[in-house]
């Protein structure tokens, strides 16, 4: 049996707010599963974080579980990771409201991503999406984590995650392990097709930019035929001056496996038409064996409840060790054992 006890451990998640996208998938799950052999991984299903939004709870539930099934479906097998949802493990807030107590006011101000939500829900400007980072950092550093794969724009809260655990350490010693981002180079940050200045979200207002893992192979050949390219039809890799072809470059490379100068080579002369629909036929030989998997997973409920709740049980049993610790550190009272 494979000694996990002697492997780095990597942690990530993404918020069940809505469907999963292109964009996670590229900038995300895709770069997930090659670390899957050579570290201990743990993957969850961050539901906490998303209520800093107002949600309907039928849909969340739903969207957490399809959620997990396109997690395996994607490739991230349960037998080798460690698969879960973000709230049936209590240590998550138990760890964020001390770390709170380490974290500073201005830090959290100074968080990039709150000024923007802020700006975008100015009528629930709540403490949760205030302290959000400190809630990211628990989900961190509750596991030991060496290594945290992120897009571009979460990593100011790796940074953040890093300052307050150097800080406790500062105060109470050897702690927490400080954790290291993980941006890949290509694929990192997938834009909107119809605002590619914008990041493709699941939480757009309208999804004509945005590729669901969901959508059918019509839907998105029609989403790509649409996509925002610019006037010169040259196919260039230029993030500066052309957002759209380059945006659209990015998916093809991942896609694909092709470099972009082979991708400028490939399409040379022949204009934006065909360049947009070799990218969505790429993208539909991506994704299509993923929603079909998912598709079954998804009749298949008492499976799914099996993983996540294995998942929860393996990941409780590393974050109760890491509380313990903390706990002791900070000065609170060891919790009587219960008997039977």
């Amino acid at each position: 049996m494979e000694n996990v006890q002697n492997k780095k451990i990597l942690f990530s998640g993404i918020k069940p707010t809505g469907t999963l996208t292109l964009g996670s998938y590229l900038g995300a799950i895709k770069n997930w599963k090659q670390f899957i052999d050579d570290y201990r991984s743990i993957f969850c299903i961050v539901d906490m974080h998303s209520i800093t939004v107002r949600m309907d709870p039928a849909e969340l539930r739903r969207n957490a579980l399809q959620q997990l099934a396109y997690y395996i479906a994607c490739g991230l097998d349960p037998e080798k990771c460690i698969l879960f949802i973000q709230s049936h493990v209590p240590a998550h807030a138990e760890l964020s409201w001390t770390l709170g107590c380490y974290t500073m006011f201005g830090e959290l101000s100074r968080m990039t991503q709150f000024k923007d939500k802020s700006a975008k829900n100015a009528d629930n400007i709540n403490a949760g999406l205030f302290t959000y980072p400190v809630l990211m950092a628990a989900d961190i550093l509750l596991y030991k984590t060496d290594l945290v794969p992120v897009g571009e724009d979460q990593k100011q809260h790796v940074e953040i995650c890093r300052d307050i655990a150097t800080r406790f350490n500062g105060v109470y010693g050897d702690t927490f392990t400080i954790p290291e981002s993980f941006v890949p180079k290509v694929g990192a940050r997938i834009m909107s097709l119809s605002e590619p200045d914008k990041k493709m979200s699941k939480t757009d207002d309208s999804n004509a930019g945005c590729i669901l893992l969901t959508d059918s192979n019509d839907d998105i050949m029609r989403k790509f035929k649409r996509a925002v390219t610019d006037s010169d039809m040259e196919v260039r890799f230029d993030p500066q001056n052309k957002k759209g072809v380059s945006n659209l470059m990015s998916i093809y490379s991942v896609a694909t496996g092709k470099d972009f100068d082979t991708i400028s080579n490939e399409f040379s002369g022949k204009g934006y038409g065909s360049f947009k629909l070799a990218v969505g036929e790429s993208v539909c030989d991506m994704l299509s064996p993923i929603r079909e998997k998912a598709n079954e997973l998804l009749k298949n409920k008492d499976y799914l409840e099996s993983v996540y709740s294995l998942g929860a049980e393996k990941a409780e049993a590393i974050a109760r060790r890491t509380m313990d610790k903390v706990y002791r550190k900070v000065g609170f009272i060891a919790k009587p054992r219960r008997n039977g």
